[in-house]
């Protein structure tokens, strides 16, 4: 199974959880595990998704959710779980 790590941050408002869940169901990205939190007006989310079944290839995805973050005006980014895993590895 090929783990993604995406995280979003922003200003909260109306819609962003529907606008990443229903992209990712459509390219058949599995949601594995999903934490939201908003802090003082500020949204915070981070997921762990399967990007086994995902259609498109993931850097074409990584571009994807940055355009619909700037759509939404949220900034997401999308990083594969081996990657995210050596960069914060002590």
């Amino acid at each position: 199974m090929m783990k993604g790590i995406i995280t979003v941050l922003g200003k909260d408002q109306v819609g962003i959880i529907a606008k990443v869940c229903t992209y990712l169901a459509e390219d058949k990205i599995n949601i594995l595990d999903i934490s939201q939190t908003i802090v003082n007006g500020y949204f915070n989310m981070m997921m762990i998704v399967d990007l086994t079944g995902c259609s498109d290839r993931v850097s074409e995805v990584i571009d994807q959710l940055a355009n619909l973050g700037k759509e939404i005006g949220v900034d997401i980014r999308l990083q594969r779980e081996d990657i995210f895993d050596n960069m914060h590895r002590i």
